[in-house]
């Protein structure tokens, strides 16, 4: 399978690289490559448990990750813009469905889709490209990239320190994991709009 794989080239890269190995394939994470963060942290935070790593060290080297990769793509966005994001995007992985449905998101939610986004499947991999094509401000995008992905990557690394050995198990889970997410995330959303709507009917009264 193509996550057995992806565990294993993880399992080579930090054990190999260390925390240069963590910072790059969370630069990978947060672009379009097809590797997620729930084999990443994970491993990382057995390797804490074992103590060859340190946690907040692995914490902090995997948030710079996030921002890194998530930083690349946003400048793709920025210079390239659609038209270039269309013309090469097939040669980059990007699947243009997904890259339309989250520009679509992000044009409706606005800059905290970003923060948002790091706990939402398919799309924390593109966000980036269409705050890059928006012309986001670029401190707003790395402070919320860098909330957001530091939240979601303690969640898989303290998960992987307690589970120690079958740290591998969560993977397993990750699409049981992301619908709770996506479900907490729908709650959030749908909260922020009543608060806002009884808001301004007051002001009205």
């Amino acid at each position: 399978m193509i996550i057995e794989k992806i565990a294993e080239y993880t399992i080579f890269g930090m054990s190999a690289g260390g925390y240069f190995g963590l910072f790059v394939l969370m630069a990978m994470e947060s672009m379009i490559f097809p590797v997620p963060s729930e084999v990443v942290m994970p491993f990382a935070g057995y390797l804490a448990l074992q103590g060859r790593f340190n946690f907040w060290i692995a914490l902090l080297v995997s948030g710079f990750g996030s921002i890194f990769g998530s930083v690349l793509s946003y400048y793709l966005g920025f210079y390239g813009g659609r038209p270039f994001v269309s013309k090469y995007g097939k040669y980059l992985l990007l699947d243009k469905e997904h890259l339309e449905w989250t520009e679509n998101w992000f044009r409706k939610q606005g800059d905290k889709t970003i923060f948002i986004s790091r706990f939402i499947p398919v799309v924390r991999h593109l966000i980036s490209i269409p705050a890059g094509i928006a012309k986001m401000a670029i401190h707003k995008f790395v402070i919320y990239t860098f909330l957001g992905a530091t939240i979601w990557n303690f969640i898989l690394l303290y998960a992987g320190f307690k589970l120690g050995e079958h740290w591998d198990k969560i993977h397993q889970y990750s699409k049981e994991l992301d619908i709770i997410f996506v479900a907490l995330v729908i709650l959030f959303l749908g909260y922020f709009v009543w608060k806002h709507r009884k808001l301004k009917n007051e002001k009205t009264k």
